[in-house]
C-alpha cells in the first residue's frame, strides 16, 4: 500500500527503503519496471536495498555505504563480489558451498498444525510438514503468510488449536519452550532484540541465557561466572564475534554480532533439530556469509534443520526441499531448482492446477 501511494503522487524525487522486502518475484520485477519507467519520466530515484540483484538491475549509480559511511561509489556493471567486498571491508564468497544432502528419518513432524494468531484468527491452517536428519527444508511465502506463528507453535510460544508436532517420534505439543530447548532443538528467533537476547546482559551472560541452571555453568542457587567466562570465550573464538570484551553488553555490538551470539548459544547445544527463522535479517554481507556456512555445516553433521526466510534467494541457495505457504497453508514442496516464476506463483497463491484452470 505503501509503494502504491508513493508511486501515484507527483513527485521529482522518490525514495524507497528497501521497498521489495514483503514482494513476490513477480511483485519485484514489476516494481523494478515501474522503477525504470519514472527514471525514463525525469524523475530521480534513491533505491536503498542490500539485494545486489535488484540494485545492479536498475541503478545508473551504486553508492555503497558501511558503518555510516560512503565508502565507494560503482557502476551497475561492477561483479556483486566487489560490491559485497565493498560492503564488508574484505573478500566474501558469495555462493553457499554445499554438497548434495543425504537424509536420515524424519525428526520433525508436524501434522493438521492449526495456530491462531494475536487476533485470534488462523494464520496457521492444517500444516503437515517433515523435517529429515541431514537436510534443509526451507519455507518460502512473502511474510505475513502463517510461517511466524507455524515456528512459534513448533517452540511452545504459542498454543495449537489442533494438529500435533513430534520429534523423533516424540509428541512436543504444547511443550514450555525450555522444554523444547532441552530436547535438542536450537532455535533462532526472527526477531533477536525481542526473543533473542537480553541486551542489558553480557555477552557472556547471553551465550548461556537458558543454561543459568545447567552444570557447570550453575546450579540452584548459584551462577560458576569462571565457567562462564571459560565457555564465552570459546564460542567468541570459534563463531567470529567481534567484541572487545565478553562482560560488554551485548546491545553495543553490530547487528551481525548480535546474531552470531545467538547462532553461538543455539549451536552450542547438542542438537537434533535446528530452526531459523529470518537467521541473517539486518545483518552485514560477511555475518550472512559465516551464518550461511554454519547452518550448512550443523546440516552436514546430521542435524535436520528448518529455515524460515522471506529472502527468497535465501531459501534457495540453502534448502534442500523448500515448502511454499500462502495463508496459513503449505502449497506445494519443491525442488529448490524449482524455476524462480514457479516458486513466485506458489508464493502468490497460484498452483499449476489453479493456473490452468
Amino acid at each position: 500500500v505503501e509503494i502504491v501511494k508513493a508511486l501515484t503522487r507527483d513527485v521529482d524525487l522518490l525514495i524507497l527503503d528497501e521497498p521489495t522486502a514483503v514482494l513476490t518475484p513477480q511483485e519485484t520485477d514489476e516494481l523494478l519496471s515501474v522503477m525504470r519507467g519514472l527514471k525514463d519520466a525525469g524523475k530521480s530515484i534513491v533505491f536503498i536495498t542490500h539485494k545486489l540483484r535488484e540494485v545492479k538491475a536498475v541503478a545508473d549509480r551504486i553508492t555503497v555505504i558501511r558503518r555510516g559511511k560512503t565508502v565507494g561509489t560503482a557502476e551497475p556493471t561492477t561483479p556483486e563480489s566487489e560490491l559485497a567486498e565493498l560492503m564488508v571491508g574484505r573478500a566474501v564468497v558469495l555462493e553457499v558451498p554445499k554438497q548434495k544432502a543425504e537424509p536420515g528419518a524424519p525428526v520433525l513432524t508436524v501434522s493438521g498444525l492449526v495456530v491462531a494468531d494475536d487476533r485470534q484468527h488462523r494464520a496457521v491452517d492444517g500444516v503437515d510438514l517433515e523435517v529429515k536428519a541431514g537436510e534443509v527444508l526451507g519455507i518460502a511465502g512473502v511474510q505475513g503468510n502463517g510461517q511466524t506463528e507455524l515456528i512459534e507453535s513448533i517452540m511452545g510460544l504459542r498454543p495449537a488449536l489442533a494438529g500435533t508436532v513430534t520429534l523423533n517420534g516424540k509428541d512436543i505439543t504444547g511443550w514450555r519452550t525450555r522444554q523444547v530447548l532441552r530436547a535438542g532443538v536450537g532455535y533462532i528467533p526472527e526477531d533477536r532484540s525481542v526473543d533473542g537476547l537480553v541486551k542489558e546482559f553480557s555477552v557472556a551472560e547471553n551465550l548461556v541465557l537458558d543454561l543459568y541452571d545447567v552444570e557447570p555453568f550453575g546450579g540452584r542457587f548459584a551462577l560458576n561466572p569462571p565457567a562462564i567466562e571459560v565457555a564465552a570465550k570459546g564460542r567468541i573464538d570459534e563463531f567470529d564475534i567481534r567484541v572487545q570484551s565478553e562482560q560488554q553488553p551485548v546491545g553495543s555490538l553490530s547487528g551481525g554480532n548480535q546474531q552470531k551470539v545467538i547462532v553461538a548459544r543455539e549451536m552450542s547445544r547438542p542438537l537434533k533439530l535446528f530452526i531459523a527463522a529470518q537467521p541473517t535479517r539486518g545483518v552485514d554481507v560477511g555475518s550472512i556469509e559465516f551464518i550461511h556456512r554454519r547452518i550448512v555445516a550443523e546440516r552436514d553433521v546430521g542435524s535436520a534443520v528448518l529455515l524460515v526466510s522471506s529472502e527468497l534467494d535465501e531459501v534457495v541457495a540453502l534448502a534442500d526441499r523448500v515448502a511454499v505457504m500462502y495463508r496459513g497453508r503449505v502449497l506445494a514442496v519443491v525442488s529448490p531448482d524449482t524455476p524462480r516464476e514457479t516458486l513466485g506463483l506458489l508464493m502468490a497463491g497460484i498452483t499449476p492446477e489453479a493456473d490452468d484452470s
